[in-house]
C-alpha cells in the first residue's frame, strides 16, 4: 500500500487520468474528489462490495426457459 501525505486543495494522479483532490478535513473526516473519465466506475467499497455479491448470487440461480420466456413477455 502507498501512503501519502496531502494537504487541502492537493492531489495526487493515478495513471494519468484519474485524480484525487482533497477538498477537506473535518474532524476525523476527509473530504475527497475524483476526477475520471466516464467509463471509470467509482464506487465507496460497501457498495462495491454489495454490488459484487449480488452479481454472484445472481450467476449462481439458476432460471428454467419458460421462466425467461415470461419475463421478455412483460
Amino acid at each position: 500500500m502507498l501512503v501519502l501525505s496531502r494537504k487541502s486543495n492537493e492531489s495526487i494522479m493515478i495513471d494519468g487520468g484519474i485524480e484525487i483532490v482533497v477538498l477537506g478535513v473535518e474532524g476525523e473526516n476527509v473530504k475527497l474528489g475524483i476526477r475520471a473519465p466516464k467509463e471509470v466506475n467509482i464506487y465507496r467499497k460497501e457498495i462495491y462490495l454489495s454490488i459484487q455479491e449480488e452479481n454472484r448470487a445472481a450467476a449462481a440461480s439458476s432460471i428454467t426457459l419458460e421462466n425467461m420466456s415470461k419475463l421478455f413477455k412483460k
